[in-house]
């Protein structure tokens, strides 16, 4: 298969948010065109990511919204379930150990790890915070799939650092500074001013 582009996985993502919303509200078919309309593309850029991972839908007919949405669910990864630590319990790292909809979609945190003593021993939900000093030996133990970085951006990088050492492959980054990984290991960025910085842009023009 060819090298699929970021592009690409999010409007895979975006689709199916939406079959997921029209199969709670009991739509059992949809166009490629109405499928477009919703995620504000053309009919033709549905049926090209689509066309990637195999023929779905039937000519003139559309597409069956569970059994799509179900194809979706596997290419995505979502059929699974993958475990989370958290570097960061501050107000963002609060909000995300909290949101619902991660474990919705499989996600689960099952370490969280912060330098504040005032904040070490304590919980979140069933979950005690740890200090990062032993997210090295606690990890290697216990792998987790992906690594969730809320902390201070002069400390992103050695937590980073750590993650990878530990055979962390999947990397969330919520610090507002550019990190390196090695190949092999996947980073997203996360820049919530970056976003706002886009908007105001667009409100000033």
């Amino acid at each position: 298969m060819e090298k699929i582009s970021d592009f690409t996985v999010r409007r895979l993502s975006s689709y199916y948010r939406i079959l997921s919303d029209l199969e709670q509200k009991k739509v059992l078919t949809i166009s490629s065109a109405k499928l477009a309309e919703f995620g504000g593309i053309t009919s033709a850029q549905v049926r090209k990511d689509l066309s990637y991972f195999g023929n779905f839908g039937t000519r003139g007919l559309g597409y069956n919204v569970s059994e799509l949405k179900n194809e979706i669910t596997r290419i995505l990864g979502l059929n699974q379930t993958w475990g989370m630590a958290l570097f960061g319990a501050g107000s963002l790292g609060n909000a995300l150990f909290f949101h619902q909809g991660f474990r919705d979609d499989g996600f689960f945190f099952r370490y969280l790890f912060d330098v504040d003593l005032g904040k070490i021993g304590t919980k979140w939900g069933n979950l005690e915070i740890l200090a990062v000093d032993k997210a090295k030996e606690v990890l290697k133990r216990d792998p987790v799939d992906i690594g969730v970085i809320t902390t201070p951006k002069e400390a992103a990088q050695d937590i980073v650092d750590l993650a990878v050492e530990v055979g962390i492959k999947g990397i969330l980054n919520f610090a507002p500074r550019e990190l390196v990984v090695p190949e092999g290991v996947s980073l997203r960025n996360v820049n919530l001013a970056v976003a706002l910085e886009s908007l105001s842009f667009s409100l000033s023009i």
